[in-house]
């Protein structure tokens, strides 16, 4: 093809808004509808969904529910649809949506995306020398004795290119980079090598990245957001890419919003570190990029240089951590310290002097794994309302035994209600102990990742 592809996106997040994709079908003329739903949280979402209904629940129902409401459309106008909503299990979200489209009485071929899963290798896998180190600590999982609930490569745009270039009307994956989403399609629709073409998918890339978090880059989040006229309901995002990389991005005429080069760089530099991004697919160097405003909510993205991708992919691994209870406990008026300081004793045997030491549990007279204090001291001291004097000290513990968390925790701070400082009264009342999770974010040799495609149960490839 000659002409850009049209990569229309409808989510930034599981819980983004569900008309989006209506909107972007109905809106105007676009080639492939995407969607990210998967942050690194919602994988922990996605296997507690997974341990309440069952194998093959762990994926965004929403994205089921906006092919409800556009598969039909999409089809008729041969629009691509490019989604992630697989989660933990892509094939059960196909299931479901063939299910969906037989009720509608329609007929796509839906592509299924697989390889990104690594639990059930995590044993061949340590054998063969990964140690699954933390990125941001260096530690291992041996060092902190995880046993993880998920364990997903992140996949690039090769295999969905793939299943395009197969026929797929509909491709779901599970665990891919947010930019796959939009490298994919551009380099299926423009017929990019992955071994040469470098500077092209990482172009692709960045307007992947523009793009990933929905309405951010058309005004969302946007430390200006002020001089957006606009911010009601924006418009979500397309982007433009051309044959050599380049991209343009814009939103549907007459939406909300705005697209201008503050936007985009504002989401361009959003959860970036260093200027070489890494991907699956590509490096897209960032300090190459030039942004230039075409016309009203339109922005050019042009020269960026590419190099090729690195030997490791970026895994997102999670593991539940244990327990944790918490309370948030109100002091009023004058003396806040000191009433601080009168809780923090009678509950923890602590005050405000130590809570930032390292292993306040083993200070305090809790028998908890882990204690954790907070003082917000926002009172001011000549308030017009109630709420102006008030400050906010809460108390977090962890512990893997929940009876060391929950009354035994909690009792003394609610039997102090009238037997401390003067108005004291936590912000609601005791809860039960519940379950956290830990993200783990580390990396695997690229070599012991295997991508799979199949559209209708068939692999292809």
């Amino acid at each position: 093809m000659t002409r850009p592809i049209r990569i229309a996106n409808c989510s930034g997040f599981f819980g983004d808004r569900l008309s989006a994709a209506q909107e972007m079908v109905e809106g105007g003329p676009i080639d492939v509808l995407s969607g990210d739903w998967l942050a690194e949280l919602t994988m922990l979402i996605l296997a507690r969904q997974r341990m309440k209904h069952g194998p093959g629940a762990g994926y965004a129902r929403t994205f089921i529910t906006q092919m409800e409401q556009t598969l039909g459309r999409c089809l008729d106008r041969g629009i691509k649809v490019i989604s992630n909503a697989g989660g933990l299990d892509p094939q059960g979200c196909a299931d479901a949506l063939i299910d969906v489209a037989a009720e509608l009485g329609l007929s796509p071929r839906i592509a299924v995306v697989t390889g990104d899963d690594l639990m059930d290798a995590l044993t061949s896998l340590h054998a063969a020398g990964e140690e699954f180190r933390n990125v941001d600590t260096d530690e291992s999982l041996v060092d902190v004795d995880a046993h993880l609930l998920t364990a997903n490569a992140y996949l690039g745009g090769a295999p969905i290119t793939a299943a395009l270039d197969a026929g797929a009307d509909v491709v779901i994956t599970g665990r891919v980079t947010d930019a796959a989403l939009t490298v994919g399609p551009a380099a299926w629709w423009h017929g990019w090598n992955y071994d040469t073409d470098f500077h092209e998918i990482a172009g692709a890339i960045v307007a992947g990245h523009a793009i990933e978090c929905g309405a951010q880059v058309t005004g969302g989040n946007y430390s200006f957001f002020t001089d957006i006229p606009d911010l009601s309901h924006p418009g979500f995002p397309i982007a433009e890419v051309a044959a050599d990389g380049s991209s343009v991005i814009t939103k549907h005429e007459s939406t909300p919003g705005l697209v201008s080069v503050g936007t985009v760089t504002a989401q361009l530099l959003y959860e970036i570190g260093g200027p070489a991004y890494a991907n699956p697919d590509a490096i897209a160097h960032f300090d190459t990029i030039e942004l230039r405003q075409l016309a009203p909510d339109r922005v050019q993205i042009s020269t960026v240089q590419g190099s090729p991708p690195p030997p490791t992919l970026k895994v997102s691994a999670t593991y539940v951590g244990g327990l944790r209870n918490s309370m948030t406990i109100v002091m009023t008026g004058t003396d806040r310290e000191a009433k601080a300081n009168l809780i923090l004793k009678t509950v923890a045997g602590i005050n405000l002097t130590h809570i930032n030491e390292p292993d306040l549990a083993a200070l305090s007279t809790l028998d908890v794994a882990e204690l954790a204090v907070y003082w917000d001291d926002t009172a001011i001291d000549d308030p017009l309302t109630t709420a102006a004097a008030q400050s906010h000290l809460r108390i977090v513990v962890r512990d893997n035994n929940p009876a060391k968390i929950a009354k035994a925790f909690t009792a003394p701070i609610v039997q102090a209600a009238l037997s401390s400082f003067p108005g004291m009264f936590p912000t609601a009342p005791p809860a039960e102990p519940a379950p956290y999770g830990v993200y783990w974010p580390t990396s695997v040799g690229r070599e012991h990742v295997h991508p799979q495609v199949t559209i209708d149960g068939q692999v292809i490839g």
